[in-house]
């Protein structure tokens, strides 16, 4: 089994839990495997063509996927992955940007404070 280590923000979907094992080959597969046993995170994690948001970065055992194999990046037995949501931020005398999809996270996008 390998474990996805879920962000808190995103707790609220995976019944509180910090980490949900799944049995995956890639990283493809344990994603699915995550949604599927917790079919109310998809929305946060995919569009609805099944991309993976753009705010969203995998990391496998510390590597960010993107730099890899992408989402067909092999998974081995006690490998992690961790899901990590990018915000968006700014200068002091800039408005800070939050995305629609990271409020979807539960951010609020005045205070930039977890709702």
């Amino acid at each position: 089994m390998s474990k996805i280590h879920i962000p808190t923000p995103l707790r609220q979907y995976v019944d509180k839990q910090s980490t949900v094992d799944v049995k995956a080959d890639t990283v493809a597969e344990a994603m699915n495997a995550l949604v599927a046993k917790h079919p109310d995170l998809r929305r946060h994690l995919y569009t609805e063509e099944g991309k993976l948001r753009a705010f969203v970065n995998l990391y496998l055992n510390d590597e960010d996927i993107r730099y890899l194999q992408k989402e067909a990046t092999a998974v081995n037995e006690g490998d992690s992955i961790s899901i990590v949501p990018s915000i968006a931020g700014g200068a002091q005398d800039e408005p800070v940007v939050i995305p629609s999809a990271a409020r979807d996270l539960g951010f609020c996008p005045k205070c930039h404070e977890r709702s």
